[in-house]
């Protein structure tokens, strides 16, 4: 049985990687100024813009980079879940070797199997989250080759891209979860080093998220690039 204090430090990694997404949401319905929400506005007006213009060459080249780099994401993904399963799955030997080093804390082989399980479930709940990333982008490619050619009527203009952003904010934020899962999956490895480096490093992923999403300086520019698209 696990000491009370590491259960502690878990539960505490479990309300923060369930409830991050839903608080939020909740902080942007109720304060606004959240980076993701402004960027499904920036995206509708990317996709209202692209069906208007003739040739689409630049929005096809800014797809295939969000494809690229969902794809490099999800291919470090794998190679990170094969490093951690090989770990978890080592046997006695692995864990005397990890065991043996000062800075890590774990009393048991039951706790050292359950911290590396936790870092693979991060990392695997966000290679299924790229793995959905990319399946949506695809769809939104797809969406906007069927666009017919320039529109010059504004109001087809904005229901076919309000119509493609549907597609496409989705695919990013499950791209944007797949990082996401990163930072709690450090958080969770931080557990190796004890409780209280599990619980400072799993309070300290959601500040630095929070932080990036509403005082970082790229929370603000597209904050204001969002006011001037809405004019």
């Amino acid at each position: 049985m696990p000491p009370a204090l590491d259960i502690v430090a878990f539960a505490i990694f479990a309300v923060a990687w369930l409830f991050y997404e839903p608080l939020l949401t909740l902080v942007a319905k109720r304060r606004g100024g959240v980076l993701n929400t402004d960027m499904t506005v920036i995206r509708t007006a990317w996709m209202t813009n692209m069906t208007g213009r003739d040739p689409r060459l630049m929005d096809g080249q800014l797809m295939g980079h969000a494809l690229n780099s969902a794809s490099f994401f999800a291919s470090s993904n794998l190679l990170l879940i094969a490093a951690a399963a090989g770990a978890l799955f080592g046997g006695e030997n692995t864990f005397r070797s990890v065991s043996a080093l000062e800075v890590v804390k774990t009393s048991s082989r039951m706790l050292f199997e359950v911290q590396l399980a936790l870092v693979l479930v991060s990392l695997a709940r966000g290679l299924l989250d790229f793995i959905w990333s990319i399946r949506q982008l695809n769809y939104c490619i797809a969406a906007m080759g069927a666009a017919p050619d320039p529109m010059p009527d504004p109001a087809d203009r904005e229901a076919y891209g309000a119509v493609i952003a549907r597609i496409l904010n989705p695919a990013l934020s499950s791209f944007n979860a797949g990082v996401r899962g990163y930072y709690f999956a450090l958080a969770a490895a931080a557990w190796l080093f004890g409780p209280y480096a599990f619980m400072a490093a799993t309070v300290s992923a959601v500040a630095l998220l929070f932080w990036r999403q509403r005082s970082s300086a790229a929370a603000g520019a597209i904050r204001d690039l969002r006011r001037l698209l809405e004019r």
